[in-house]
């Protein structure tokens, strides 16, 4: 059995819409009909006529594309793909956040469980967060999960943050050293970091951006040479539409093993069975829907 052949007659059998993360093998990548952030995948898929959405994510997507297209089967190939930044924070912690800030606006990161997006007010990308924070009236924020892009959103706002100790793992395991090295090496590459970053690598970047970001900045940038502070797999796609730009990992580090459960064994199997299914129960859903529907009614929507 050709495999590759097998997808894409499934594909077209079951009307299905195959979506893929910046962060998934090349292999996913390759086969995917679209290829992007997890906001911007989700969208896609609302506005297809596919009766059946395969997630190559992580489980939050998945159950962001359930969110915005209910009537839709949503499948996640490898269920073990879940994203420990995610993980950091529960509904019941944001109960209690609530309890302890009364007051305060809740903003959380797409980078949450629906459960946690239906507790809290509105939704924010790391392209947009400077955006949220700045159209709430409160002048309190609290801001979950991520510590770092929470870290980076406080320095462009006049609102109070209150920030969750969540992080994601792979953008911590780049450090400042790695990239003033990389910069000796390389001292014409433009060097670009995703807020999810630390601080101190931050404070090196020439820009920082989602990765929706990085891919538009590497294609108007003049600069031949880039060093990408971001999970290694981007790079596929960055080769891929840049072929006559070089592009360098600021770390081998920065590889996420949970990304990577998703391979084209079980996405075809997840296509030929209609399984793993992601659900999300409606009232959880419709909560979840508005924390979503606030942050694309303000403008940046990437």
């Amino acid at each position: 059995m050709d495999i590759t052949e097998e997808i894409n007659r499934l594909r077209v059998e079951k009307r299905a819409v195959i979506l893929a993360h910046n962060y998934q093998l090349p292999e996913i990548q390759d086969i995917a009909d679209f290829v992007g952030d997890s906001l911007e995948l989700s969208r896609k898929a609302a506005t297809t006529d596919a009766k059946i959405i395969v997630f190559c994510g992580v489980h939050f997507m998945a159950e962001t594309a359930k969110i915005l297209s209910p009537m839709k089967t949503v499948l996640l190939p490898d269920l073990r793909s879940g994203c420990p930044l995610a993980y950091t924070i529960t509904f019941e912690d944001v109960k209690k956040l609530r309890l302890e800030n009364p007051k305060a606006a809740f903003v959380c990161y797409i980078n949450t469980s629906a459960d946690v997006k239906a507790e809290c007010d509105i939704c924010c990308t790391s392209s947009n967060a400077v955006d949220v924070v700045n159209s709430v009236s409160a002048e309190t924020v609290v801001f979950l999960p991520d510590r770092n892009l929470g870290n980076y959103v406080s320095k462009h706002t006049a609102r109070k943050m209150i920030i969750w100790n969540g992080f994601c793992p792979t953008h911590e395991n780049l450090k400042r050293e790695d990239v003033v090295e990389l910069k000796k090496i390389y001292p014409a590459a433009k060097f670009v970091a995703h807020p999810e970053c630390t601080s101190d690598v931050l404070e090196l970047a020439d820009k920082i951006a989602s990765t929706s970001g990085i891919i538009k900045y590497v294609k108007t940038e003049s600069s031949q040479s880039f060093i990408i502070g971001t999970e290694t797999a981007i790079i596929h796609r960055l080769k891929k539409e840049n072929p006559d730009k070089n592009f360098i990992p600021a770390s081998r580090k920065m590889f996420c093993p949970n990304m990577k459960y998703n391979n084209i064994e079980s996405l075809y199997e997840a296509l030929a069975n209609e399984q793993p299914e992601i659900d999300v129960p409606e009232k959880i859903r419709e909560k979840a829907f508005l924390t979503i529907d606030r942050m694309l009614k303000i403008g940046k929507k990437d």
